[in-house]
Protein backbone atom coordinates (compact mmCIF):
# COMPACT_ATOMS: atom_id res chain seq x y z
CA UNK A 1 0.00 0.00 0.00
CA UNK A 2 1.07 3.38 -1.43
CA UNK A 3 0.22 7.22 -0.55
CA UNK A 4 -1.27 7.15 -3.80
CA UNK A 5 -3.91 4.31 -2.89
CA UNK A 6 -7.34 4.89 -2.83
CA UNK A 7 -9.36 4.68 0.67
CA UNK A 8 -11.80 2.13 -0.56
CA UNK A 9 -8.83 -0.03 -1.70
CA UNK A 10 -6.72 0.93 1.27
CA UNK A 11 -9.64 -0.51 3.21
CA UNK A 12 -10.30 -3.31 1.14
CA UNK A 13 -6.59 -4.75 1.45
CA UNK A 14 -6.75 -4.45 5.22
CA UNK A 15 -10.12 -5.90 5.60
CA UNK A 16 -8.87 -8.72 4.23
CA UNK A 17 -5.56 -8.78 5.83
CA UNK A 18 -6.85 -8.18 9.45
CA UNK A 19 -9.68 -11.46 8.74
CA UNK A 20 -6.23 -13.56 7.22
CA UNK A 21 -4.18 -12.83 10.01
CA UNK A 22 -7.07 -13.46 12.94
CA UNK A 23 -8.07 -16.78 10.97
CA UNK A 24 -3.81 -18.12 10.01
CA UNK A 25 -1.79 -16.46 12.59
CA UNK A 26 -2.83 -15.36 15.99
CA UNK A 27 -6.05 -17.76 16.56
CA UNK A 28 -4.26 -20.81 15.43
CA UNK A 29 -1.33 -20.01 18.04
CA UNK A 30 -3.33 -20.04 20.63
CA UNK A 31 -5.20 -23.16 20.00
CA UNK A 32 -2.22 -24.77 19.37
CA UNK A 33 0.02 -23.46 22.40
CA UNK A 34 -2.85 -22.02 24.74
CA UNK A 35 -5.37 -24.89 25.46
CA UNK A 36 -4.85 -26.75 28.40
CA UNK A 37 -6.76 -29.86 27.07
CA UNK A 38 -6.33 -31.90 30.62
CA UNK A 39 -7.10 -29.15 33.11
CA UNK A 40 -9.87 -27.11 30.95
CA UNK A 41 -8.68 -23.36 30.81
CA UNK A 42 -6.52 -21.26 28.94
CA UNK A 43 -2.37 -20.97 29.15
CA UNK A 44 -0.72 -17.63 28.57
CA UNK A 45 2.68 -17.80 29.92
CA UNK A 46 4.27 -18.85 26.22
CA UNK A 47 7.87 -18.39 25.00
CA UNK A 48 8.30 -16.87 21.56
CA UNK A 49 7.88 -20.39 20.00
CA UNK A 50 4.68 -21.05 21.99
CA UNK A 51 6.48 -23.24 24.94
CA UNK A 52 5.32 -22.75 28.31
CA UNK A 53 6.86 -20.44 30.48
CA UNK A 54 4.84 -20.73 33.63
CA UNK A 55 1.65 -23.07 33.73
CA UNK A 56 -0.15 -20.74 36.26
CA UNK A 57 -3.71 -19.16 34.76
CA UNK A 58 -4.06 -15.75 34.67
CA UNK A 59 -8.28 -15.65 35.60
CA UNK A 60 -8.36 -12.22 33.27
CA UNK A 61 -7.19 -14.11 30.32
CA UNK A 62 -9.40 -17.52 30.84
CA UNK A 63 -12.65 -15.02 30.55
CA UNK A 64 -10.57 -12.97 27.85
CA UNK A 65 -9.94 -15.77 25.63
CA UNK A 66 -13.35 -17.55 26.13
CA UNK A 67 -14.58 -14.12 25.22
CA UNK A 68 -12.34 -13.76 21.79
CA UNK A 69 -13.60 -17.23 20.68
CA UNK A 70 -17.58 -16.74 20.83
CA UNK A 71 -17.41 -12.77 19.54
CA UNK A 72 -15.34 -14.12 16.19
CA UNK A 73 -17.82 -17.14 16.20
CA UNK A 74 -20.48 -14.63 16.13
CA UNK A 75 -19.37 -12.17 13.92
CA UNK A 76 -16.78 -14.09 11.60
CA UNK A 77 -17.22 -17.90 11.11
CA UNK A 78 -19.00 -20.62 13.12
CA UNK A 79 -16.52 -22.31 13.72
CA UNK A 80 -16.85 -25.10 15.82
CA UNK A 81 -13.32 -25.70 16.81
CA UNK A 82 -14.05 -22.18 18.48
CA UNK A 83 -17.34 -22.67 20.26
CA UNK A 84 -15.89 -25.72 22.01
CA UNK A 85 -12.66 -23.85 22.84
CA UNK A 86 -14.74 -20.95 24.17
CA UNK A 87 -16.60 -23.58 26.40
CA UNK A 88 -13.58 -24.83 27.95
CA UNK A 89 -12.67 -21.44 29.64
CA UNK A 90 -16.09 -20.76 30.69
CA UNK A 91 -15.81 -24.09 32.62
CA UNK A 92 -12.69 -23.80 33.84
CA UNK A 93 -13.76 -20.44 35.18
CA UNK A 94 -17.01 -21.90 37.17
CA UNK A 95 -15.20 -24.45 38.11
CA UNK A 96 -12.54 -22.90 40.23
CA UNK A 97 -12.25 -19.00 39.76
CA UNK A 98 -15.06 -17.99 41.87
CA UNK A 99 -14.21 -17.37 45.82
CA UNK A 100 -16.49 -18.49 48.35
CA UNK A 101 -17.31 -14.95 48.56
CA UNK A 102 -18.55 -14.66 45.28
CA UNK A 103 -15.33 -12.62 43.81
CA UNK A 104 -12.84 -14.40 41.43
CA UNK A 105 -9.07 -15.20 42.03
CA UNK A 106 -6.67 -13.34 40.11
CA UNK A 107 -4.45 -16.33 39.40
CA UNK A 108 -4.61 -19.92 39.85
CA UNK A 109 -2.58 -22.97 39.12
CA UNK A 110 -3.43 -25.03 35.83
CA UNK A 111 -5.04 -27.66 38.03
CA UNK A 112 -7.60 -24.34 39.49
CA UNK A 113 -5.75 -23.93 42.86
CA UNK A 114 -6.14 -20.67 43.87
CA UNK A 115 -2.62 -18.64 43.48
CA UNK A 116 -3.80 -14.44 43.93
CA UNK A 117 -6.76 -12.80 44.64
CA UNK A 118 -6.59 -8.49 43.69
CA UNK A 119 -9.05 -6.05 44.85
CA UNK A 120 -10.60 -4.70 42.04
CA UNK A 121 -13.57 -6.63 40.10
CA UNK A 122 -11.33 -7.24 36.29
CA UNK A 123 -11.76 -10.93 36.70
CA UNK A 124 -15.42 -10.39 37.00
CA UNK A 125 -16.00 -7.88 33.77
CA UNK A 126 -14.32 -10.41 31.93
CA UNK A 127 -15.96 -13.52 32.79
CA UNK A 128 -19.23 -11.38 32.07
CA UNK A 129 -18.37 -10.64 28.50
CA UNK A 130 -17.59 -14.07 27.75
CA UNK A 131 -20.68 -15.49 28.99
CA UNK A 132 -22.42 -13.32 27.23
CA UNK A 133 -21.21 -13.92 24.25
CA UNK A 134 -21.18 -18.12 24.85
CA UNK A 135 -24.84 -17.24 25.33
CA UNK A 136 -25.42 -15.54 21.49
CA UNK A 137 -23.09 -18.57 20.20
CA UNK A 138 -24.85 -21.34 21.79
CA UNK A 139 -28.05 -20.10 22.02
CA UNK A 140 -27.92 -21.39 25.64
CA UNK A 141 -30.20 -17.79 27.33
CA UNK A 142 -29.25 -19.01 30.98
CA UNK A 143 -25.25 -17.81 30.22
CA UNK A 144 -26.49 -14.25 29.48
CA UNK A 145 -28.52 -14.08 33.03
CA UNK A 146 -25.18 -15.81 34.61
CA UNK A 147 -23.82 -12.45 32.96
CA UNK A 148 -26.08 -9.93 33.94
CA UNK A 149 -26.11 -11.27 37.53
CA UNK A 150 -22.21 -11.20 37.37
CA UNK A 151 -22.71 -7.40 35.98
CA UNK A 152 -24.88 -6.30 38.82
CA UNK A 153 -22.44 -8.21 41.47
CA UNK A 154 -19.50 -5.66 39.77
CA UNK A 155 -21.94 -3.03 40.54
CA UNK A 156 -22.79 -3.54 43.65
CA UNK A 157 -19.08 -3.52 44.50
CA UNK A 158 -18.81 -0.27 42.93
CA UNK A 159 -21.34 1.42 44.33
CA UNK A 160 -21.21 0.16 47.68
CA UNK A 161 -18.60 2.02 50.27
CA UNK A 162 -16.23 -0.37 51.82
CA UNK A 163 -17.03 -3.67 49.44
CA UNK A 164 -13.98 -3.62 48.36
CA UNK A 165 -10.97 -2.53 49.71
CA UNK A 166 -9.25 0.82 48.66
CA UNK A 167 -6.18 1.09 46.63
CA UNK A 168 -4.69 4.15 48.86
CA UNK A 169 -5.34 4.80 52.41
CA UNK A 170 -6.69 7.81 54.20
CA UNK A 171 -3.57 10.01 52.81
CA UNK A 172 -4.98 9.66 49.53
CA UNK A 173 -7.98 9.31 48.59
CA UNK A 174 -8.59 8.99 44.66
CA UNK A 175 -10.70 7.17 41.69
CA UNK A 176 -9.25 5.49 38.85
CA UNK A 177 -10.43 5.98 34.85
CA UNK A 178 -9.98 2.01 34.48
CA UNK A 179 -12.99 0.83 36.42
CA UNK A 180 -14.84 3.81 35.07
CA UNK A 181 -14.34 2.60 31.38
CA UNK A 182 -14.32 -0.76 31.33
CA UNK A 183 -18.04 -0.83 32.61
CA UNK A 184 -18.83 0.62 28.93
CA UNK A 185 -17.23 -2.02 27.06
CA UNK A 186 -18.62 -4.96 29.65
CA UNK A 187 -22.03 -3.32 29.36
CA UNK A 188 -22.16 -3.00 25.31
CA UNK A 189 -21.11 -6.41 25.17
CA UNK A 190 -23.59 -7.86 27.73
CA UNK A 191 -26.27 -5.95 25.91
CA UNK A 192 -25.67 -7.82 22.84
CA UNK A 193 -27.29 -11.10 24.71
CA UNK A 194 -29.62 -9.32 26.80
CA UNK A 195 -31.21 -6.12 26.69
CA UNK A 196 -31.27 -5.34 31.04
CA UNK A 197 -31.92 -1.88 31.40
CA UNK A 198 -28.86 -1.39 33.92
CA UNK A 199 -26.61 -1.85 30.68
CA UNK A 200 -27.09 1.44 29.03
CA UNK A 201 -28.10 3.23 32.23
CA UNK A 202 -24.71 1.78 33.35
CA UNK A 203 -22.67 2.90 29.75
CA UNK A 204 -24.86 6.44 30.58
CA UNK A 205 -23.45 7.11 34.23
CA UNK A 206 -19.69 5.94 33.11
CA UNK A 207 -19.56 8.26 30.43
CA UNK A 208 -21.37 11.44 32.18
CA UNK A 209 -18.69 10.63 35.14
CA UNK A 210 -15.27 10.50 32.55
CA UNK A 211 -16.72 13.45 30.78
CA UNK A 212 -17.52 15.06 34.34
CA UNK A 213 -14.50 13.72 36.04
CA UNK A 214 -11.66 12.60 34.11
CA UNK A 215 -11.36 14.38 30.85
CA UNK A 216 -9.71 17.60 32.12
CA UNK A 217 -9.70 20.34 28.79
CA UNK A 218 -6.70 22.78 30.90
CA UNK A 219 -4.70 19.72 30.34
CA UNK A 220 -6.34 18.14 27.03
CA UNK A 221 -6.33 14.72 28.59
CA UNK A 222 -7.93 12.07 30.78
CA UNK A 223 -6.29 11.71 33.92
CA UNK A 224 -5.90 8.03 34.93
CA UNK A 225 -6.37 9.50 38.62
CA UNK A 226 -8.78 12.06 39.85
CA UNK A 227 -10.11 12.90 43.66
CA UNK A 228 -13.82 11.29 44.38
CA UNK A 229 -15.45 14.61 42.87
CA UNK A 230 -12.78 14.58 40.01
CA UNK A 231 -10.25 17.02 41.88
CA UNK A 232 -6.88 17.50 40.57
CA UNK A 233 -4.72 15.69 42.67
CA UNK A 234 -1.08 17.58 41.88
CA UNK A 235 1.04 14.56 41.99
CA UNK A 236 2.90 11.84 40.42
CA UNK A 237 -0.31 9.66 40.32
CA UNK A 238 -2.71 12.71 39.66
CA UNK A 239 -0.88 13.66 36.91
CA UNK A 240 -0.97 10.54 34.95
CA UNK A 241 -2.01 10.17 31.39
CA UNK A 242 -1.91 6.67 29.71
CA UNK A 243 -2.46 7.85 26.13
CA UNK A 244 -3.61 4.29 24.84
CA UNK A 245 -5.76 3.70 27.61
CA UNK A 246 -7.54 6.85 26.78
CA UNK A 247 -7.61 5.79 23.50
CA UNK A 248 -9.59 2.40 24.43
CA UNK A 249 -11.79 5.00 25.78
CA UNK A 250 -12.38 6.81 22.95
CA UNK A 251 -13.90 4.09 20.56
CA UNK A 252 -15.85 2.49 23.35
CA UNK A 253 -17.41 6.42 23.23
CA UNK A 254 -17.28 6.46 20.14
CA UNK A 255 -19.18 2.10 19.51
CA UNK A 256 -21.74 3.58 21.70
CA UNK A 257 -22.55 6.65 19.79
CA UNK A 258 -22.63 4.43 16.52
CA UNK A 259 -24.92 2.44 18.50
CA UNK A 260 -27.38 5.29 19.22
CA UNK A 261 -27.60 6.17 15.38
CA UNK A 262 -24.37 8.42 15.65
CA UNK A 263 -25.58 10.35 18.28
CA UNK A 264 -23.61 13.85 18.24
CA UNK A 265 -22.42 14.46 21.13
CA UNK A 266 -21.18 10.85 22.10
CA UNK A 267 -19.29 10.96 18.97
CA UNK A 268 -17.95 14.44 19.96
CA UNK A 269 -16.74 13.12 23.33
CA UNK A 270 -14.74 10.33 21.52
CA UNK A 271 -13.65 12.68 19.14
CA UNK A 272 -12.05 14.98 21.22
CA UNK A 273 -10.53 11.95 23.61
CA UNK A 274 -8.78 10.90 20.79
CA UNK A 275 -7.49 13.91 19.20
CA UNK A 276 -6.20 14.74 23.12
CA UNK A 277 -4.62 11.29 23.71
CA UNK A 278 -2.94 10.96 20.40
CA UNK A 279 -1.15 14.50 20.50
CA UNK A 280 -0.10 13.14 24.37
CA UNK A 281 0.59 9.69 22.94
CA UNK A 282 2.05 9.72 19.60
CA UNK A 283 6.17 9.42 20.05
CA UNK A 284 6.85 12.22 17.26
CA UNK A 285 10.85 10.97 17.13
CA UNK A 286 10.12 7.24 17.13
CA UNK A 287 6.38 6.78 16.02
CA UNK A 288 3.83 4.58 17.87
CA UNK A 289 2.11 5.27 21.24
CA UNK A 290 3.75 5.72 24.16
CA UNK A 291 2.94 4.30 27.54
CA UNK A 292 2.87 7.11 30.18
CA UNK A 293 2.67 10.94 30.14
CA UNK A 294 2.76 13.63 33.40
CA UNK A 295 -0.09 16.11 32.36
CA UNK A 296 2.28 19.09 33.64
CA UNK A 297 5.80 17.72 31.20
CA UNK A 298 7.42 16.29 34.25
CA UNK A 299 9.38 13.54 34.85
CA UNK A 300 7.37 10.11 35.05
CA UNK A 301 7.83 7.56 37.90
CA UNK A 302 7.39 4.01 35.95
CA UNK A 303 10.05 3.28 34.32
CA UNK A 304 8.98 2.22 31.17
CA UNK A 305 7.23 5.20 30.86
CA UNK A 306 8.17 5.62 27.06
CA UNK A 307 8.21 1.79 26.02
CA UNK A 308 6.40 0.55 23.65
CA UNK A 309 3.85 -2.38 24.49
CA UNK A 310 1.82 -4.10 22.13
CA UNK A 311 -2.05 -3.12 23.39
CA UNK A 312 -1.87 0.79 23.21
CA UNK A 313 -0.79 0.23 19.42
CA UNK A 314 -3.79 -1.87 18.78
CA UNK A 315 -6.29 0.44 21.00
CA UNK A 316 -4.81 3.23 18.48
CA UNK A 317 -5.52 0.84 15.46
CA UNK A 318 -9.09 0.47 16.37
CA UNK A 319 -9.76 4.17 17.44
CA UNK A 320 -9.16 5.74 14.49
CA UNK A 321 -10.45 3.84 12.27
CA UNK A 322 -13.12 3.83 14.17
CA UNK A 323 -13.23 7.77 13.81
CA UNK A 324 -12.84 7.76 10.28
CA UNK A 325 -15.90 5.93 10.06
CA UNK A 326 -17.36 8.31 12.26
CA UNK A 327 -17.01 11.49 10.32
CA UNK A 328 -15.19 10.58 7.07
CA UNK A 329 -12.26 13.04 7.78
CA UNK A 330 -9.39 11.87 5.93
CA UNK A 331 -7.33 13.01 9.01
CA UNK A 332 -8.23 9.62 10.41
CA UNK A 333 -7.18 7.63 8.11
CA UNK A 334 -4.19 8.90 7.97
CA UNK A 335 -3.26 8.49 11.65
CA UNK A 336 -4.44 4.59 11.24
CA UNK A 337 -1.72 4.24 8.28
CA UNK A 338 0.67 6.09 10.83
CA UNK A 339 0.10 3.15 13.66
CA UNK A 340 -0.71 0.93 11.46
CA UNK A 341 2.54 0.85 9.51
CA UNK A 342 4.54 1.24 12.65
CA UNK A 343 2.64 -2.07 14.52
CA UNK A 344 3.03 -3.72 11.57
CA UNK A 345 6.70 -2.97 10.93
CA UNK A 346 7.63 -4.62 14.38
CA UNK A 347 5.32 -6.51 16.26
CA UNK A 348 4.29 -9.38 14.17
CA UNK A 349 7.04 -12.28 14.64
CA UNK A 350 7.54 -13.32 10.79
CA UNK A 351 9.30 -16.42 11.93
CA UNK A 352 6.76 -18.30 14.83
CA UNK A 353 4.18 -16.64 14.16
CA UNK A 354 1.84 -13.77 16.86
CA UNK A 355 3.15 -10.91 18.38
CA UNK A 356 5.85 -9.86 20.18
CA UNK A 357 4.56 -7.16 23.24
CA UNK A 358 7.30 -5.00 24.21
CA UNK A 359 9.36 -2.45 22.30
CA UNK A 360 11.78 0.17 23.76
CA UNK A 361 11.13 3.30 22.94
CA UNK A 362 13.27 3.51 19.45
CA UNK A 363 11.53 0.28 18.40
CA UNK A 364 14.25 -2.32 19.19
CA UNK A 365 12.52 -5.42 20.78
CA UNK A 366 12.92 -6.01 25.03
CA UNK A 367 11.79 -9.07 25.19
CA UNK A 368 10.44 -11.79 22.57
CA UNK A 369 7.66 -13.44 24.79
CA UNK A 370 4.13 -14.06 23.39
CA UNK A 371 1.84 -14.41 26.36
CA UNK A 372 2.29 -13.90 30.32
CA UNK A 373 -0.75 -12.59 33.17
CA UNK A 374 -0.98 -9.41 31.44
CA UNK A 375 -0.25 -10.27 27.32
CA UNK A 376 -2.37 -13.00 25.74
CA UNK A 377 -4.97 -13.45 23.22
CA UNK A 378 -7.19 -10.50 23.50
CA UNK A 379 -5.89 -7.02 22.79
CA UNK A 380 -4.31 -8.10 19.00
CA UNK A 381 -7.56 -10.75 18.23
CA UNK A 382 -10.00 -8.04 19.16
CA UNK A 383 -8.29 -5.37 17.22
CA UNK A 384 -8.19 -7.74 14.07
CA UNK A 385 -12.11 -9.05 14.21
CA UNK A 386 -13.06 -4.95 15.12
CA UNK A 387 -11.20 -3.75 12.07
CA UNK A 388 -12.11 -6.14 9.40
CA UNK A 389 -15.23 -5.47 10.61
CA UNK A 390 -15.29 -1.76 10.10
CA UNK A 391 -13.28 -1.96 7.13
CA UNK A 392 -16.41 -3.58 5.67
CA UNK A 393 -18.73 -1.49 6.70
CA UNK A 394 -16.93 1.44 6.03
CA UNK A 395 -16.56 -0.11 2.74
CA UNK A 396 -20.14 -0.45 2.43
CA UNK A 397 -21.42 2.82 3.10
CA UNK A 398 -18.97 4.14 -0.12
CA UNK A 399 -20.98 1.83 -2.28
CA UNK A 400 -24.53 2.73 -1.08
Amino acid sequence: MNDTTKPSEYLGYWGEKYKNDLLTDILPFWLKYGIDHENGGYFTCLDRDGSLLDTNKSVWFQGRFAFILAYAYNNLEKQAEWLEACKNGIDFIEKYCFDTDGRMFYEVTKTGTPVRKRRYVFSETFAAIAMAQYSIASGDKSYAEKAVKLFKQILYYKNTPGALEPKFREGFVAKGHSFCMILIDTAARIREAVDDPVLTRQIDESIAELRRDFMKPEFKAILETVGPNGEFIDSIPGRTINPGHSIETAWFILEEAKHRNWDPQLKQIGLTILDWSWEWGWDKTHGGITYFRDCKNRPQQEYWHDMKFWWPQCEAIIATLYAYEATGDPKYLEMHKQINEYTYARFPDKEYGEWFGYFHYDGTLSQPAKGNMYKGPFHIPRMLLKCHLLCKEIQGYDKQ
